[in-house]
């Protein structure tokens, strides 16, 4: 049976009647088995907390709804383990050999150290830790973001499905 992780976009997408995706999200999802392991990762969850805590005008009825809403969609998040670490650098190494930043392909040893960010890799390091998460425990990965580069140098180890397109 397929497990499918959903990434924040999706879940917004999934929750919110009034966006245009919503309709096409649900049709997905009402036509998975219902054995169908469907996650939220503590990553996604944290996005959307962070999206509620800088809400210049918060309605809490709204907050609550969709707290909730995650509660019972979600009751355990996937967590980032030990073994997410393995893949997350698996695959941001695999990202820096295939596009290392402007300068910093060659480096020594000890240079490692000094970050590398996101921004230089050209990905969103949330999207990265999602993308382990779903490969780690071999996962379809749902989402609406681009992910080009991630998708690129992950081709064999994760699968991506944008539940945003009609079935």
């Amino acid at each position: 049976m397929r497990g499918y992780l959903i990434d924040t976009q999706i879940i917004s997408f999934w929750f919110n009647r009034n966006l245009p995706e919503h309709g096409n999200v649900c049709d997905h999802i009402n036509a998975l088995p219902d054995s169908a392991p469907l996650l939220a990762s503590v990553i996604s969850l944290g996005e959307i907390a962070f999206g509620h805590a800088i809400t210049a005008a918060p309605d809490p009825a709204q907050q609550a709804a969709f707290s909730k809403f995650l509660q019972e969609n979600f009751p355990f998040p996937l967590a980032v383990t030990r073994f997410t670490v393995e893949y997350y650098s698996r695959l941001r190494a695999a990202l820096f050999r295939k596009y290392p930043p402007r300068g910093k392909k060659q480096r020594r040893p000890e240079q490692y150290f000094d970050p590398i960010t996101s921004e230089e890799l050209g990905i969103d390091e949330n999207d990265l830790w999602i993308a382990s998460q779903a490969c780690e425990r071999t996962l379809v990965l749902v989402t609406h973001d681009k992910m080009c580069r991630i998708r690129d140098v992950a081709a064999q180890l994760l699968t991506v499905e944008n539940w945003t397109d009609p079935i």
